[in-house]
């Protein structure tokens, strides 16, 4: 007999719009990894609430788990799409609350 566990990410028919992006260093992100772009390497890292380096606001979803331990790689992420809190990675200081508020104008949704 064979079990399997159910995705918990993908949550709606919107459309999902991927392309690769450049994952930053030193970082293991689990599938669902919710990122921001660091506004001066232009690199992806854990989406963190508190950041003031531009990976506070949340641009895009990673498709598949990573380990850039050691170096920066490339990886396909979403652009868009609609998604389950429940399976997402957050960093530290979101809630489903304030990730709803800071989706507000961006193709990424969160339910």
């Amino acid at each position: 007999l064979t079990t399997s566990t159910p995705e918990n990410l993908i949550a709606g028919d919107y459309p999902l719009v991927t392309e690769p992006e450049t994952i930053a260093a030193n970082q293991v992100l689990k599938r669902g990894a919710l990122l921001g772009r660091n506004t001066v390497t232009k690199k992806l890292h854990l989406c963190v609430a508190a950041a003031e380096d531009g990976t506070e606001n949340p641009v895009a979803v990673l498709v598949a788990a990573m380990d850039t331990t050691g170096a920066d790689a490339d990886g396909p992420v979403y652009k868009t799409g609609i998604f389950h809190f429940s399976g997402l990675e957050v960093g530290a200081g979101w809630d489903k609350e304030t990730l709803r508020a800071a989706l507000d104008n961006a193709p990424l949704f969160a339910i």
